[in-house]
């Protein structure tokens, strides 16, 4: 028999046993479209196959079936040894589970079942055997449970007469869903990706452990109305009349249900009243699966601000805050309400809430006696436009119910004696509703109203009406932009915001004491089967050695816990070092005094450093108009020019914004402007002086320290974006670097994204040019890239891992057969999460530098670790969560953590470690700089110094 023909055949046929099946149908005598007992056969077609048909077993479907079938029906007449197969003493994995569940083996896999053991001595061909071999080893065939199979294996009976009601009887049968198999099923193992670099150092983290009582979960049911239910409102209150079945603890959105238990049965059927006709419905609840922890977050956190709501505390923004314990600071009119930030998330070391301490600001003065200052201020004329600028678009808080608003509008038209018509149809004004109401007797009835407008998901939901509130009842929330340019009132408030760590764990096991307290709050957990451990969660991290500083000159500072060099710097030549020869100075009259010391200060203390300053032209402006400044700095810009110092009087944003724009995009020309406040203090001038020193040298090209990469052939490269409140929709992303094997060169760029645009075009672009400029100062292109991504929320982790990589990796192309190792990392900085070194056993501080936390609560489906970088002196420092979303090199993870502690070293604004790598902070201030300021896009000729510092 031509096994090879029997291949090809076979390669049409489907592999549930639709091709089988179809084959057979062919092989049949050709019938009228009459009943099968008067229809007189005609002769088929004429085929091979249809002449030596073998006979098919109900047992086995698909291509291997038949196969098996032919196998056998060849074995017949060719000679063997034994005229039947004996069991195998080694039953193969794919035999082992046919006898352990009775399957049947569908497909081609089946044909490994019906081929014939070894040691039985049939005589097949070499090109025979190699086909079986092929064909058996290849079955993607899977096996059926036992439920069904005996009226599957039927129903695929050649379609005789006598088969033809069994298989239509057996298509119509319902099978149950394998409800057992799915919740068998595992979840995938956590990705654990850990380093052994440094000194194990213990430390615990502001999660607690959220433990799950057994035989206890979150079980998801489906539910019908017979009849039919429209209204949700009406599906609720059947619900709810279900209570003392179902239970208190549900959770139901009109057609899913939520419960803590399983009921006894798969389908469960309730009787129930309608609530407005009172008619018989019929409530089918059909259970679907059990969700596990991981698929439950949402729930978690919901379940969570209902305990928070339970516990009588008050949603402000997106936390909550406790109003019965605030902090007065009555010098500045403020108070301070405590509050908490929680998480519940599943990480490495299983289900953890993450809670953190939050402070919210509020303002003990009211909305009209802001009103009356505006008219002191500004008088009568002018109020209506002051108040919109100050009032419209803030926050405020009414505390006869504790709720906060957002002022959308002023209505001056109305006053407390306007009326509205109320829930039962009668009219009413304001300050009879809330005498009637909340006791409350509003004294001035002349004042306007507050507007608060409907938010959209508030529309969705049915509700359109505006709120509006008495200015007299409202109360400020938040900080001008006045307050928080006062150190004095930020010095105060910093009493009560600044939590040290052995505060922020008191106040953390407080959060947990007061829930197991609250009879309400914790038998809400238990309902669900929750409950919180009692203290926060210890861990073993890791602290990296501090790097030494290499400096100009062969010299080098040895590094230290603290990681500051600053003093330590200015006794120290720069790297790189580009000498000041030709450079102006622009300043008014009055400023004049200071810019003289400035420049005398700077022709000082530069040589020290390693830089030559020469004496510049100097320039005095006969005012300090900005269009003065603007046309002065450009009739004196010519091509030798090195840097233009500006010496302003205040500082103002619009004059800041246009000589910004001037030196850096219309003529390129490298520029610092300072404020005449900051060179005013003679005791401080030589140490402000140093400083602008080193932004110069920045500025110009140099290089001001270095740390070792013992890495060859690298790139790193830092991303952020910076949304343009100037133009709404567009957002400007920031793309630098490095250029040079110690990272200490870098290219910038930026790349606008318009509105329904992708940002990824525009940085597959820079991606491309920064090659370009690599190769042509290093005459060869980078083996390894590093790329560390800012601006990434957790919700587009999985975006940035497949779709921005995969377009990123287009700009390759260009190079021909270039594809070089790559890394993408992600950079948050807006975390909750909170570290703390463990002293002496128990009490708490702040971890050191170079700490690493990368197991138990990290996340549990991605590689990803925290790293402390920066060193403060109060408060409690924050670590960055750094997550790897693609990796295709061969770094280790600790090769990859030493390498993110090595780029925080290198950010020339600052002589310490900073939070995050130096590209990145680069990219930041690059995007901030464009966005904030410029406007548009700078010129090239700059493309290659930090300007922007």
């Amino acid at each position: 028999m031509d096994y090879n023909g029997i291949e090809q055949q076979l390669a049409g046929c489907g592999r549930g046993g639709r091709g089988a099946a179809i084959l057979r149908a062919l092989q049949q005598p050709t019938r009228r479209p009459v009943s099968a007992s008067d229809a007189p056969e005609k002769p088929g077609i004429s085929t091979p196959a249809a002449t030596a048909a073998p006979p098919m077993s109900s047992g086995l479907m698909g291509r291997g079936g038949l196969l098996a079938s032919l196998a056998a029906s060849h074995a017949s007449s060719i000679s063997i040894q034994q005229p039947t197969f004996q069991p195998v003493a080694v039953a193969t994995p794919r035999q082992q589970q046919v006898a352990a569940t009775g399957a049947t083996p569908m497909g081609r896999g089946a044909l490994s079942q019906a081929a014939p053991p070894s040691g039985v001595g049939m005589q097949i061909s070499a090109g025979h055997q190699e086909a079986l071999q092929r064909l058996s080893s290849g079955g993607r065939g899977i096996m059926l449970p036992d439920m069904g199979r005996q009226s599957i294996s039927n129903g695929m009976a050649a379609p005789t007469p006598a088969s033809a009601s069994v298989q239509k009887d057996t298509i119509r049968t319902q099978v149950s869903p394998p409800v057992k198999e799915m919740q068998q099923l595992k979840l995938n193992e956590p990705v654990i990706m850990r380093g052994n670099a440094g000194v194990s150092v213990p430390v615990v983290a502001n999660y607690l452990r959220v433990g799950v009582q057994p035989n206890m979960g979150l079980f998801e049911y489906h539910v019908a109305f017979v009849p039919e239910a429209d209204s949700k409102n009406v599906r609720f209150k059947i619900m709810r009349s279900l209570q003392e079945s179902l239970g208190e603890a549900r959770t139901f959105d009109g057609s899913k249900l939520f419960l803590p238990h399983r009921l006894p049965q798969q389908f469960t059927t309730y009787q129930a009243l309608h609530p407005i006709t009172n008619e018989p419905v019929e409530v089918k609840i059909k259970f679907i699966t059990q969700r596990a922890p991981g698929e439950c977050i949402n729930f978690f956190n919901i379940l969570l601000r209902r305990l928070m709501r339970i516990m009588e505390m008050v949603s402000v923004g997106r936390h909550y805050y406790d109003p019965r314990n605030p902090a007065h600071i009555p010098q500045h009119k403020l108070e301070v309400w405590p509050g908490y930030i929680t998480a519940i998330n599943e990480f490495e070391g299983g289900l953890m809430l993450n809670t953190d301490v939050s402070h919210r600001v509020l303002r003990t003065q009211t909305v009209l006696e802001i009103l009356f200052d505006l008219i002191r201020r500004c008088g009568s004329e002018r109020l209506r436009d002051e108040a919109t600028k100050v009032i419209v678009g803030c926050v405020v808080l009414t505390r006869y119910n504790n709720r906060t608003y957002r002022v959308d509008e002023i209505d001056w038209g109305k006053n407390p004696l306007s009326t509205f018509v109320n829930h039962q149809g009668e009219a009413t004004s304001f300050r009879d509703y809330f005498k009637m109401h909340h006791d409350l007797s509003i004294q001035d009835l002349e004042q306007p109203l507050l507007l608060n407008r409907p938010k959209k998901r508030d529309i969705q939901e049915g509700g359109t009406e505006l709120i509006c509130l008495v200015p007299e009842l409202c109360y400020m929330t938040g900080l001008t932009d006045a307050m928080r340019q006062d150190f004095r009132i930020m010095k105060d408030l910093a009493l009560h915001t600044r939590v040290t760590p052995m505060q922020r764990r008191a106040s953390l096991r407080q959060f947990v004491k007061n829930v197991n307290e609250c009879t309400a709050a914790r038998e809400k957990l238990q309902q669900w089967g929750l409950h919180l451990e009692g203290d926060l969660v210890n861990l073993d991290g890791r602290q990296l050695p501090p790097e030494d500083i290499i400096v100009g000159g062969g010299g080098t500072i040895r590094g230290t816990k603290e990681c500051d060099w600053n003093r330590s710097l200015v006794h120290h030549p720069m790297l790189s070092v580009v000498n000041l020869t030709c450079w102006s100075v622009f300043y008014t009259k009055n400023d004049s005094g200071k810019a003289n010391d400035f420049v005398a200060a700077l022709c000082r203390l530069a040589p020290s450093m390693g830089m030559a300053v020469a004496a510049p032209q100097r320039l005095q402006l006969r005012d300090d108009r900005t269009d003065t400044f603007v046309r002065t700095i450009r009739e004196n810009i010519r091509p030798e020019l090195q840097m233009v110092v500006v010496v302003c009087p205040t500082a103002r944003d619009d004059r800041y914004s246009a000589i910004k724009k001037l030196t850096y995009s219309e003529m390129p020309v490298p520029s610092q402007v300072i404020n005449a406040r900051t060179i005013s203090q003679a005791g401080k001038l030589n140490s402000v002086t140093q400083k602008i020193a080193l932004q110069l040298n920045c500025k110009l090209g140099g290089e001001l320290w270095a740390v070792k990469i013992p890495l060859k052939d690298l790139m790193v490269i830092g991303i952020d974006v910076y949304h343009d409140a100037a133009c709404k929709g567009r957002s400007i992303a920031g793309f630098v670097g490095s250029t040079n094997a110690t990272i200490t060169r870098f290219y910038n760029q930026v790349a606008f994204q318009a509105p329904g645009q992708e940002l990824i075009d525009g940085l597959r672009i820079c991606l491309t040019r920064q090659l370009r400029e690599y190769s042509k100062i290093n005459h060869s292109l980078p083996s390894k890239i590093i790329i560390y991504r800012d601006g990434v929320g957790d919700g587009q982790l999985a975006a940035v891992g497949s779709h921005e990589i995969a377009h990123l990796s287009e700009a390759f192309v260009s190079f021909g057969a270039y594809s070089p190792q790559l890394a993408v990392i992600v950079v948050q900085k807006r975390i909750n999460t909170r570290i703390f070194s463990i002293q002496n056993h128990s009490q708490l501080d702040n971890p050191p530098p170079g700490t690493i936390v990368d197991h138990t609560i990290t996340r549990r489906d991605w590689y990803d670790f925290f790293l402390i970088s920066q060193h403060v002196r109060q408060g409690t420092v924050s670590p960055t969560h750094y997550v790897v979303v693609h990796n295709s090199t061969t770094l280790q993870p600790d090769h990859m953590q030493k390498l993110t502690y090595k780029m925080t070293y290198l950010y020339y604004n600052w002589p310490g470690t900073v939070r995050v790598p130096a590209p990145c902070q680069y990219a930041h201030k690059l995007a901030y700089l464009v966005g904030q300021h410029i406007h548009k896009e700078p010129s090239e000729h700059l493309a290659n110094r930090l300007y922007y510092l």
